[in-house]
């Protein structure tokens, strides 16, 4: 009787996962512990090499992106106020007709009381009369006012407008300046990303999220180090015990750090 064979099932990816949790499965690989290692290293040493480049770029792209949300912002509030004054325009226009028909009404209506003998309509005139000169005098007030708030929007929308003028010259030069930056390693950056990827292709994806999560937690993103002065962990400088230091140097085993958590390779990955 033939025996079934059992499929091996492969265990979810735990995002709480530390390199501890993943050494026994460490060496269940296609490739071997030593050449994994070396692969994990070099990729680290590609990270790197992209971080440096991302550093010199500092904070260029989000200064770049907050002055072209400034300037946008500028030129809506110059917007508007163009907006406001030509409504108020508009509304001087409408104001002027109106003190005019006004101060017709009243002249035809001056122009009545001479004919008037019966004092009660003489006084609804001289009422009528009173009302259009008010009238006037409303729309009047208000043409002053437009006018002048016309000249405050004129200066704030010219002090604006020099301020994108100096905002515009800072964001070319930030721009020029990204730019050169770009120029000079694009095609540096380019080939680290496709050496990186290819890298990341070989390593399986519970060790390459304990990998990512490593270099996400630490201060300088170094995820994975070699043996400084002879004794110590790369990342933490902390001292290494004897059995721990012959197992990094036959690198056929994953070591952690005791007390950082990083992966301690051999010195010889250098050479």
């Amino acid at each position: 009787m033939a025996t079934k064979k059992t499929k091996k099932v492969a265990t979810p990816v735990d995002q709480r996962e530390t390199f501890v949790s993943i050494q026994k499965s460490f060496a269940d690989s296609d490739i071997s512990v030593e050449e994994k290692l070396r692969t994990l290293y070099e990729l680290q040493k590609a990270d790197v090499a992209i971080d440096k480049i991302m550093n010199r770029r500092g904070e260029l792209p989000a200064e770049v992106e907050a002055l072209e949300e400034e300037i946008a912002g500028i030129k809506a509030r110059i917007s508007k106020i163009n907006e406001m004054n030509a409504g108020l325009s508009l509304s001087i226009s409408e104001n002027k007709e109106k003190a005019a028909a006004s101060e017709d009404a009243a002249a035809k209506y001056r122009t009545q009381l001479n004919q008037i003998q019966n004092s009660r309509e003489y006084d609804s005139i001289e009422k009528e009369i009173e009302n259009l000169d008010l009238e006037k005098q409303i729309a009047e007030k208000f043409i002053g006012e437009a006018k002048l708030k016309i000249a405050e929007n004129k200066d704030a929308a010219a002090e604006l407008g020099q301020r994108v003028e100096v905002r515009s010259e800072d964001l070319r030069i930030k721009k020029e300046e990204l730019e050169n930056i770009a120029k000079t390693t694009v095609d540096e950056e380019k080939s680290l990303k496709t050496k990186r990827a290819a890298l990341a292709e070989k390593i399986d994806e519970r060790t390459m999220s304990a990998y990512e999560r490593i270099r996400g937690s630490v201060h300088n993103h170094l995820a994975v180090v070699s043996v400084f002065n002879d004794n110590a962990c790369g990342g933490c400088f902390n001292t290494i015990i004897p059995q721990r230091l012959i197992d990094i140097a036959s690198m056929k085993k994953l070591v952690i750090c005791e007390h950082c958590g990083r992966i301690i390779v051999s010195p010889e990955m250098d050479k």
